[in-house]
C-alpha cells in the first residue's frame, strides 16, 4: 500500500519515525511531507529520511499567516496527491482531512490533546478525519464517537525501551557525570493554541536557576531568545540526542508540555509552570495517577520551588521515579507497534 505521513512539527518526526520504519519493513511505500518548523528538517536530513517540504516558508503565527498557511499546505498537497495517488494519509495535520475529503481518501488523524485544549484544529480538522487517535486520558468532545481511544502515550512511541535505550557515551559529549545536572526548557509558545497563555518568565526563570544551582549544573534549552544572565547557561544540543541528556538529568523543568511529558516517561522529575497546568488530560494522568511529573501556574512559582527543594532532598530519587516509571509502563503499550497494527488493519477494511 502507498502511505502518506505530513509531519508539521519536531514531535511528529519522533511520533511516526518508528512508525514509518515499521511499514517500510512490511513492503509499504512511504511518502513523507513536511513543512519547516524549528528543527523538524534537520532531524529528517540527520536521519536520512527521504521527505518533500511543501512549506519551506515556514508560517507566521499570527492568524492571517496561520490562514494563509494553511491555504497554501491545502493547494500544494491537493495538487501532489492528485498526480500521486495513496491509500492512506496520516498525521497530526489539517490539510490531510480536507484533501483527503476533497480526493475521497481516508484519512487518520494522530493527536493528544484534548479538543477544547486546541479549538482551532480540532474544529479545522476532525469534522473532516475518517478516524481519530488519541490517549485514552484525551477527550475529544463531540468528536469522541469517532475517536479510537488507546492505552498509550504519543511519547512512547518513540522513548518506550522497545526503541529507546539512554546512551552515557552521547551525554558525555556535552556534560561530566561528576556532578547532577538539571535541564530547564523555555518555549516560544506562539502556536495558535497558545495565544493569552504564560509560561516561566525571566523572574521565575532567575529563581528557579537559583534554587536549583545548589544541588548541580543547571542547562538552558531554549526556543527563544534569552537575556545575557540567562544565555550564559544555554547549551547547543543536537536535538537527536536532547532524550539521552533528559534520561539522565536528576529533574526537569520548563513550559514545554511535550518535554514534561517526555521526562516523565523517561523517569526523570519533571515541572511544568504553564497556563495549561490541568488542561490536558494526558499529563493530568502522568501527574495524578503515576506521579512523575508536577504541574504549577505562573502564578504559583513559590509552591513549584519549595516542591523542587523537596524532591531534590530526597534520597535515592532516580531510583524512585523508575520504579514510577516502570509501573506506569506495566499500563502502557508501545504506541509505534501499536499504530503500526492499526494502520494495516485499517488498510484491509
Amino acid at each position: 500500500m502507498k502511505i502518506l505521513f505530513h509531519l508539521g512539527h519536531p514531535a511528529h518526526f519522533h511520533l511516526f519515525k518508528n512508525v514509518i520504519k515499521n511499514l517500510k519493513s512490511k513492503s509499504h511505500e512511504v511518502i513523507i511531507l513536511i513543512k519547516s518548523k524549528e528543527v523538524l528538517e534537520d532531524l529528517l536530513l540527520e536521519s536520512g529520511m527521504e521527505y518533500l517540504n511543501i512549506l519551506p516558508q515556514g508560517r507566521k503565527d499570527n492568524l492571517l499567516g496561520i490562514a494563509f498557511g494553511q491555504l497554501i499546505q491545502d493547494i500544494k498537497l491537493f495538487n501532489y496527491i492528485r498526480r500521486n495517488r495513496v491509500n492512506l494519509m496520516i498525521g497530526s495535520s489539517v490539510a490531510i482531512t480536507h484533501v483527503g475529503k476533497l480526493l475521497k481518501i481516508p484519512t487518520i488523524s494522530v493527536g493528544e490533546d484534548d479538543a477544547y485544549v486546541v479549538p482551532l484544529y480540532s474544529y479545522l480538522s476532525y469534522p473532516f478525519a475518517d478516524v481519530i487517535l488519541s490517549p485514552s486520558s484525551c477527550n475529544n468532545g463531540r468528536w469522541n464517537k469517532k475517536t479510537t481511544h488507546y492505552h498509550s502515550y504519543h511519547e512512547l512511541a518513540y522513548l518506550h525501551p522497545n526503541h529507546f535505550i539512554p546512551d552515557k557515551q552521547i551525554v558525555k559529549k556535552y556534560i561530566s557525570f561528576n556532578e547532577p545536572y538539571f535541564i530547564i526548557r523555555f518555549s516560544k509558545l506562539g502556536a495558535h493554541h497558545d495565544k493569552g497563555i504564560s509560561g516561566i518568565n525571566d523572574i521565575a526563570a532567575e529563581r528557579i536557576i537559583e534554587t536549583l544551582k545548589p544541588f548541580g549544573r543547571v542547562i538552558i534549552n531554549s526556543e527563544k531568545e534569552l537575556k545575557p544572565k540567562l544565555e550564559a547557561l544555554r547549551m547547543e544540543i543536537n536535538p537527536l540526542h536532547m532524550h539521552h541528556l533528559l534520561a539522565y538529568s536528576n529533574l526537569f523543568v520548563g513550559d514545554s508540555q511535550t518535554m514534561a511529558a517526555e521526562a516523565a516517561v523517561l523517569g526523570t522529575p519533571s515541572f511544568r509552570l504553564s497556563d495549561f497546568v490541568g488542561r490536558l488530560g494526558y499529563l493530568e494522568e502522568l501527574e495524578h495517577k503515576f506521579d512523575l511529573t508536577y504541574g504549577f501556574k505562573p502564578t504559583e512559582i513559590e509552591q513549584l520551588l519549595d516542591k523542587i527543594i523537596s524532591l531534590l532532598k530526597t534520597p535515592n530519587l532516580k531510583e524512585e521515579w523508575n520504579k514510577r516509571k516502570n509501573k506506569m509502563l506495566q499500563e502502557k503499550f508501545d504506541f509505534s507497534d501499536f499504530l503500526t497494527t492499526y494502520i494495516e488493519a485499517f488498510l484491509k477494511k
